[in-house]
């Protein structure tokens, strides 16, 4: 870790909170670097294998799971459930809490196929979901594939380790499950790390809503989010974006509409690289070749093939978190960004935009005060 990434990095954690206020009321939701020393109430617990019910003094008691044979010479206490199978077609309850607190953070590396395997989250005794999304492109991993991410809300380790930061506070109970799609039996090794804490009535809940267009539905257009109604704050993207054809293909600029708006939106970005924190095609002008990188907000951690350049069928991963700079609404909100090229035309000695029709999937990040507005039916391709 260099010198100047060190000093990014204890800059945001420091400030790096749910909010100002609730922070300041209760610093265990959201404890950073300037406020770690703070004693409070709150009690710590944890989810896994190994305490499915996060309950004080019940951990590493089992004497049945996928670790028993390693561990018959050993005996209870000694890695005897230290994962899951969750089998085709089924959904496994991750974990499920009563009462007030926080989820800080959460672990897993699961086998199988992430694109086939569903996170989701449910609040306050909710039926329907606040989180609903691969596992994949919910920890900015969307092409099936290791992609090491090196950000604050979310960071994937080696060789396949998952890890989310984003706090998650609750009012009255909180519940996590994993579905299989798939037609294969998978493992999961996972930990869910929580307070139990009160939780103050301004804070929001952490919704993360998955979307996918292959191709586009219209030439040109992607809508990351729509439909939210209440008030809260977007905070992160991570688009897993296809390229349909030949030259570069971020000429878009993302939008929000927010609060009433309709033609014309609020926020208006000046092309995607720019959006997510880059520039000029995001090309090394040395290597002639897409530069990935992944800070503590933002990243094109992913180029697939990685030697190639504005080459059809390329894929790309890319996030960007608003930590320092969340986009508040009161009443509604609807994200849209636009897929568009750019074709330079030599015997013209210009350029020109051009609609692109690509394959792009995303997950939109947000806070918000509860109820929810039910999200559209998951398609997953």
């Amino acid at each position: 870790m260099n010198s100047t990434y060190r000093l990014t990095l204890l800059c945001v954690l420091t400030c790096f909170a749910v909010s100002k206020s609730q922070s300041a009321d209760n610093p265990s939701l959201a404890i950073g670097m300037s406020s770690i020393y703070q004693v409070s109430n709150a009690k710590s617990r944890s989810i896994s294998p190994e305490n499915f019910t996060g309950e004080k003094g019940k951990a590493g008691m089992a004497t049945e799971g996928t670790g028993k044979g390693a561990s018959r010479e050993l005996g209870r206490g000694w890695k005897v459930s230290p994962s899951v199978v969750v089998k085709a077609k089924t959904t496994f309850t991750l974990g499920q809490i009563k009462g007030a607190g926080c989820i800080q953070q959460i672990w897993m590396t699961p086998t199988g196929n992430w694109r086939k395997t569903i996170l989701r989250m449910y609040w306050d005794d909710e039926t329907e979901p606040s989180v609903e999304c691969p596992v994949g492109n919910f920890f900015a991993c969307g092409w099936g594939k290791y992609c090491q991410i090196n950000s604050l809300a979310v960071c994937v380790n080696p060789g396949s380790a998952f890890n989310c930061y984003w706090p998650m506070p609750f009012h009255k109970s909180a519940k996590i499950t994993l579905e299989n799609a798939d037609s294969k039996d998978m493992v999961v090794y996972y930990q869910i790390n929580y307070t139990v804490t009160d939780v103050s009535k301004d804070a929001g809940c952490f919704h993360a809503q998955f979307r996918q267009e292959s191709p586009l539905k219209q030439k040109g257009l992607y809508t990351i989010l729509d439909g939210v109604e209440g008030q809260g704050q977007y905070v992160g993207t991570y688009l897993a974006w296809e390229v349909h054809s030949p030259g570069w293909w971020g000429e878009g600029e993302i939008k929000f509409y927010m609060d009433g708006d309709k033609e014309f939106p609020t926020i208006c970005g000046t092309g995607t690289e720019d959006y997510f924190c880059g520039s000029y095609d995001f090309e090394n002008h040395e290597t002639h070749k897409y530069q990935p990188f992944s800070t503590p907000y933002t990243g094109l951690a992913q180029v697939l093939p990685p030697d190639k350049i504005y080459e059809v069928g390329q894929k790309f991963g890319l996030y960007r978190w608003h930590i320092a700079d969340p986009v508040r609404f009161e009443k509604d909100l609807k994200v849209t960004i636009q897929a568009l090229g750019w074709y330079p035309r030599e015997s013209e000695k210009r350029g020109q935009y051009l609609p692109l029709e690509d394959n792009i999937a995303s997950v939109a990040y947000w806070y918000q005060k509860e109820p929810h507005k039910k999200f559209p039916s998951l398609v997953v391709e």
